[in-house]
């Protein structure tokens, strides 16, 4: 497919365009309206198609915890019968806790972890259906009362009595930014793993204690342009980190629901990586 196209649907998802507007501008790139309407369920996440994990060695239940105003709903994932567990906070896109990142955080829980999948929208009423309704709650989540839920969370896991007390998150998009910023707020956490997400102010860079796994595509221009900064932050400070940028790769190339950006080499070598982080220093 066309970069441009998949660079609008990109632009659409992180910016205030309206439907409208962008179906405007997919028509135009596509030379119709009838086209673009063919085009757009190969833009969009399509869920059903997604092949479903299935793990019988894991178990998966709907939990809450205490945030900063009501209980943060979740999904908690773990190998059955097991004890001192390495833990997970998994953090969602800017759509919410879809059955993408639910089916992430049992991945995660299948690798031998203690997994936590938050839903950031719970202060809202929760994850709606409507992706489109899901990004405009997210714009509406108040940052630090959002990001104080996200704490609680990592305490959350640390309470528990069949984790080990070691905590590290992984976060895409949205939730890659997030997993920057939970590492510059939270001193006890082990590791922080970023998939395509903003960076943090460089000054706050000299708080970080975990260890930092970075992971973007190389054609996600918008995301990638704070690269050169963060990374010369997190050198000058001495912050332990790798860096990959997959080349010839989109935004999201680890969204198997999003058939034209997922790339299935990239993303097999990424979760390989991250899970051998996670191994490393939760274990």
């Amino acid at each position: 497919m066309d970069q441009k196209i998949i660079t609008l649907y990109d632009q659409y998802t992180h910016s205030g365009i309206s439907r409208k507007e962008f179906m405007k501008k997919l028509a135009v790139l596509t030379g119709s309206t009838a086209i673009a309407l063919t085009i757009l369920p190969l833009l969009e996440n399509n869920y059903v198609a997604a092949a479903t994990f299935s793990d019988d060695s894991i178990e998966v239940e709907n939990i809450t915890y205490p945030g900063v105003e009501g209980n943060m709903k979740a999904v908690l994932a773990k190998p059955k019968n097991k004890k001192n567990l390495g833990c997970v906070v998994v953090i969602h896109e800017n759509r919410g806790l879809n059955p993408h990142i639910i089916e992430v955080t049992k991945r995660v829980a299948a690798e031998g972890f203690l997994a936590l999948g938050i839903d950031a929208l719970s202060p809202l009423g929760g994850t709606p259906a409507d992706e489109d309704k899901g990004r405009e709650l997210i714009g509406q989540l108040d940052a630090e009362k959002n990001l104080q839920n996200y704490l609680k969370g990592l305490e959350y896991l640390r309470s528990r009595k069949d984790g080990n007390g070691k905590v590290g998150c992984v976060g895409f998009c949205w939730g890659g930014a997030m997993s920057n910023k939970l590492a510059v707020n939270d001193p006890k956490l082990l590791a922080a793993v970023a998939y395509y997400g903003g960076q943090p102010k460089g000054e706050d860079v000299k708080n970080i204690k975990a260890s930092v796994m970075l992971h973007y595509g190389g054609l996600d221009e918008r995301v990638n342009a704070g690269i050169p900064a963060y990374e010369q932050a997190l050198k000058d400070n001495k912050v332990d980190y790798k860096l990959y940028i997959y080349e010839g790769v989109n935004h999201a190339f680890n969204n198997d629901t999003s058939p034209t950006r997922y790339n299935e080499a990239a993303a097999k070598l990424a979760w390989q990586r991250t899970i051998g982080l996670f191994k490393t220093t939760l274990s």
